[in-house]
């Protein structure tokens, strides 16, 4: 893709952007205080660990929903599960930029990345779609007899990267159902759910039980990421993370920056997208929730680039490149507030911005934010070699 086609966290672009400088800091004396490898990657830890945790207080959220949308089918109850999923998710797009370097969430053995998030989702995998009522493993009671976690963790993604039987979007699904409609969500009825013989479709109960299992396990799923990154804990991830050089754990940090920025936002999420002008290539298609995970995602890099989160501020990269490269640091700053401001501007939703021909408002405003992307994926590359750091940002 060419840079115009491949094409601002400041407004909330302006708020944030007053908080982009970290100002001089110092002790007292008018001189900056030198900020050390160290602390930053000691900040970063942090700062997951506060991620992690408030996307468990978010699912923990979701589940309580689902419980009770499950125990009493309703309209109300349906809007207050599908709400708390809107809820619970930005924290977890701000979380991905601790991935893409063998961390917890994908270590190549165990990381549970693949039950989390993975997508696209083909809908028949799990349940009834359009002209296939039987279709999925909610329907078909002699294959999987039942439905707990093992099940499903164990189905998913089998056959085929697309048969994902777990995580997010396997949830969102499950609550939306196929988003048929040009402007807005999937209109998944209530009744879905309904046991006592005047629901819609079949196998209710199976709906229910495959929702809160998919829950309860993406919520084991976050947990076994906090302890990883729990200070104190033996063995852990966060003990290695923080015993090793901290050059090295520095530039795991940028390489999930960067290839978040690129290989991921920029190029499987948007880029893939506004090539096929595919629905079923836009992340969270069945809420019409995808502007939102691209927000978020872009946030998490800026936390994770200005050592903050959730309004607390600390040591970053930001004030190690002030210390080796002042001016590609305000170069890097703006061009993290002006990709933020870019993608805030799209068009909602995010897959009818993709339709249309180039010269349309929606695809112009989605290549801007591309190209703003990959333009900043540029300079964390430069950064990491201001640092003295070799990074990758690609997947």
């Amino acid at each position: 893709m060419t840079k115009t086609t491949r094409a601002i966290l400041c407004g909330s672009a302006l708020a944030l952007l007053a908080a982009c400088g970290d100002g001089d800091g110092g002790d007292g004396s008018g001189q900056p205080t030198a900020v050390t490898e160290a602390e930053v990657v000691e900040r970063y830890a942090d700062l997951l660990l506060a991620n992690y945790r408030a996307i468990e207080d978010g699912v923990v959220d979701l589940q309580s929903a689902v419980e009770t949308f499950v125990a009493s089918p309703s309209a109300a109850t349906h809007q207050a599960a599908k709400d708390a999923w809107l809820a619970a998710r930005p924290a977890y797009q701000e979380s991905e930029m601790a991935r893409f370097y063998d961390g917890p969430i994908d270590d190549p053995v165990d990381g549970p990345e693949g039950q989390i998030n993975a997508w696209p989702l083909d809908e028949r995998y799990v349940d009834y779609v359009e002209g296939a009522p039987d279709s999925g493993i909610v329907n078909d009671p002699a294959g999987f007899p039942e439905i707990t976690a093992e099940v499903i963790a164990g189905a998913n993604e089998v056959g085929g990267e697309a048969n994902v039987a777990t995580g997010w979007h396997a949830i969102e699904f499950l609550l939306w159902g196929q988003d048929l409609s040009a402007d807005g969500p999937g209109v998944r009825p209530f009744t879905d759910y309904v046991t006592d013989g005047s629901g819609t479709v079949a196998n209710q109960d199976r709906r229910g039980r495959y929702l809160q299992v998919a829950t309860a396990l993406l919520l084991a799923d976050v947990r076994s990421l906090i302890e990883e990154w729990e200070p104190g804990r033996p063995g852990s991830f966060r003990a290695a993370f923080r015993a090793a050089d901290p050059a090295d754990a520095l530039g795991r940090i940028m390489t999930g920056m960067g290839t978040l920025s690129g290989g991921e936002l920029a190029g499987e999420r948007m880029s893939v997208a506004f090539e096929t002008r595919d629905q079923e290539d836009e992340h969270s298609c069945f809420a019409d929730n995808t502007h939102v995970d691209h927000r978020h995602n872009q946030i998490g890099i800026m936390n994770a680039y200005f050592g903050r989160f959730d309004g607390t501020d600390g040591p970053g990269i930001d004030d190690l490149l002030r210390q080796a490269d002042p001016a590609l640091e305000a170069t890097l700053s703006s061009q993290l507030a002006a990709s933020l401001a870019a993608i805030e501007a799209i068009p909602r939703p995010f897959d009818q911005a993709i339709q249309g021909t180039d010269d349309a408002p929606g695809r112009q405003a989605v290549a801007v934010a591309i190209d703003a992307l990959f333009d900043q994926t540029d300079s964390i590359a430069a950064a990491a070699e201001a640092l003295g750091l070799e990074i990758s940002t690609t997947l």
